[in-house]
């Protein structure tokens, strides 16, 4: 058994593929309408990592808080100064034991988002 993805309910679905594109480096594999509401699924091109965003007009939104997700990356520092240019507003880089790095950053529904990185 395998997590398949992770579904959030989101108040703007172009700036929340925006920030997973640029944040995450995922990608759109799927999108489209359904009824009232669009979805669009972003992926690592693999289909290991997958996050589905759903916009629904009125709906229930998600409010992210109590909830991280995190991704690993080999360009910490490249994508930290990304996301102070970005007014994101990133925590400092974090180094908690000599193996590891990260930061936090939260997307536009306030989902706390950590990069990670193993040295």
């Amino acid at each position: 058994m395998h997590l398949k993805n992770v579904t959030f309910m989101v108040r703007d679905l172009e700036k929340s593929i925006e920030f997973y594109e640029t944040m995450t480096e995922l990608k759109i594999s799927r999108r489209f309408t359904a009824g009232p509401g669009e979805l669009a699924f972003l992926t690592n091109g693999e289909g290991a990592t997958q996050i589905e965003l759903v916009y629904m007009p009125g709906g229930q939104k998600f409010e992210g808080k109590g909830f991280t997700l995190i991704f690993e990356t080999d360009k910490l520092d490249e994508m930290h100064e990304f996301a102070q240019s970005k007014g994101l507003n990133p925590s400092d880089i974090h180094f908690p034991d000599p193996q590891n790095r990260y930061f936090f950053v939260y997307d536009p529904d306030g989902v706390s988002v950590e990069l990670k990185q193993k040295i």
